[in-house]
């Protein structure tokens, strides 16, 4: 039996030194206090630069990221299709026993109408606990989310079982070709991952108490049709029921009073089942009305006429957005065209949903001719059983304290194409007001702003995901 005074004495010095050479990553623990202040920097800097795309000119946001991450000795390969459009890469290296975790975010904005603008769009101004300045929410929170986990990953040491890393991308809102098409047939060998953690989900605060948390792990493709009818032109004053304008008229009105089939997946099941719980009874009942055949007709009803969001998860969706006709107001036009905006549901066989729309519309005078431009490819939904979610999920409950809906984007993002590559992609956000959007606050919106404490907690959630699904354990 050993006495203690015989044991031998390490130097408390010596004894530190161990330690932090043993557990780089318990002996570096983010100081969140110290940090924000740093990321609300990093972020203001980023809104402050305009990067509206068109036409972009994402450059100027990729020159200062790469300034900040080699400041800290992460090395950046800057890749652009076009000069003024650059992307930004950067890596961290792990232990290679696990596939790469992508982090990404992208540096290019919607167009503003200045004069609309209470506080200048690119002013990044602080007022009443918000920020407010085009791409607060969409979408420089996540990158600067994204860049201040890299630089705690890098400064702390932490110990990565897989790589991890960074992608600033272009093009996002309104031309996928220098950005995320570029990275993936140019550039895959440097961003192939085997999960992915980009935009898209978030945490909604009700009546400012959070309520719950979002991952998108799926999301609908775009698609698109245009109407085309034709017959007999003719005087105005001589009305013609063979008009092209009135076959149109009728096919766009069937078409918008067509309800598509219902269709659940894991996703979107999991999702009103989950939201149910979080909701106040007569809400949850509705949603729980919807797998109830005998209510769910008045639950969909209910939806689409108040919750169009929630109504589009529930199939395929077709919104008649373009009408064109016509030159002159006493000559009937010999065409018409409706442009359609189509939003499939994953898997859905596009071919038969066009055959069914030609049996709503039944007319041989309006011909649909689908769309194939500027598509997103398909992909299958992100798993919602494996470690990744588990670890979003948790970290969520550890910085917010709410429970985690995975959900279906009835948008479209850039990690389609990811996932058509096989990368578990899980879109994540910061923390919102869900009365925003409504009084003209959310994203796209001439007013775009976002809680400064939001910024500071998305971080501190970026960073614990990433630790939980990269770093050694």
């Amino acid at each position: 039996m050993r006495s203690d005074h015989l044991a031998p004495r390490i130097p408390v010095v010596a004894l530190y030194v161990f330690c932090a050479a043993v557990f780089p990553a318990l002996a570096q623990t983010p100081n969140w206090a110290q940090i924000n202040s740093e990321t609300l920097r990093h972020f203001q800097a980023l809104v402050q630069i305009d990067s509206t795309d068109p036409p972009g000119n994402e450059t100027l946001v990729a020159d200062y990221v790469k300034k900040v991450l080699e400041s800290e000795g992460i090395p950046v390969t800057l890749a652009a299709q076009d000069p003024a459009r650059a992307n930004v890469i950067a890596r961290l290296k792990g232990n290679g026993s696990k596939r790469p975790l992508l982090i990404m975010g992208h540096s290019d904005t919607v167009k503003v109408d200045p004069p609309k603008w209470v506080f200048p769009p690119f002013s990044a101004h602080m007022d009443g606990g918000y920020i407010y300045g085009r791409g607060t929410l969409d979408d420089k929170s996540d990158l600067t989310a994204a860049l201040m986990t890299m630089l705690l990953l890098k400064r702390s040491g932490t110990p990565l079982d897989r790589d991890v890393i960074f992608v600033s991308e272009v093009g996002e809102e309104a031309s996928t070709g220098p950005g995320i098409e570029y990275l993936v047939g140019e550039h895959w060998p440097e961003i192939d991952a085997e999960i992915c953690l980009a935009e898209s989900g978030g945490v909604r605060r009700r009546d400012g108490k959070l309520v719950y948390a979002t991952v998108e792990t799926t999301e609908k493709q775009p698609k698109g049709a245009v109407l085309i009818s034709r017959g007999p032109a003719g005087h105005g004053s001589r009305p013609l029921r063979s008009s092209a304008v009135v076959h149109l008229a009728r096919a766009v009105a069937n078409i918008a009073a067509w309800e598509p089939p219902t269709k659940f997946n894991d996703t979107t099941r999991y999702y009103f089942e989950k939201l149910a719980g979080v909701s106040d009874p007569e809400s949850a009942q509705r949603y729980k009305d919807l797998f109830n055949p005998a209510k769910a007709a008045a639950a969909r009803d209910y939806l689409a006429e108040r919750e169009p969001g929630l109504y589009s998860m529930l199939h395929t969706s077709i919104s008649p957005n373009i009408i064109q006709a016509g030159y002159q107001v006493n000559v009937i036009p010999s065409e018409a065209r409706a442009t359609l905006d189509i939003r499939a549901l994953p898997g859905e066989d596009i071919d038969a949903f066009y055959a069914m729309m030609r049996k709503v519309i039944n007319d041989p005078a309006v011909e649909l001719v689908p769309e194939t431009r500027n598509q997103r490819p398909a992909a299958q939904p992100s798993s919602i059983t494996n470690d990744a979610y588990r670890a979003v999920e948790a970290a969520y409950r550890k910085i917010y304290g709410v429970q985690t809906l995975p959900v279906m984007s009835t948008g479209a993002t850039d990690m389609a194409f990811l996932r058509a590559k096989g990368v578990q992609c899980y879109g994540v956000g910061a923390m919102v007001d869900e009365e925003d959007a409504a009084k003209g606050f959310g994203a796209h919106s001439d007013q775009e702003r976002i809680l400064e404490q939001a910024i500071y907690k998305h971080t501190q959630f970026f960073w614990d995901a990433v630790t939980s699904i990269a770093a050694k354990h």
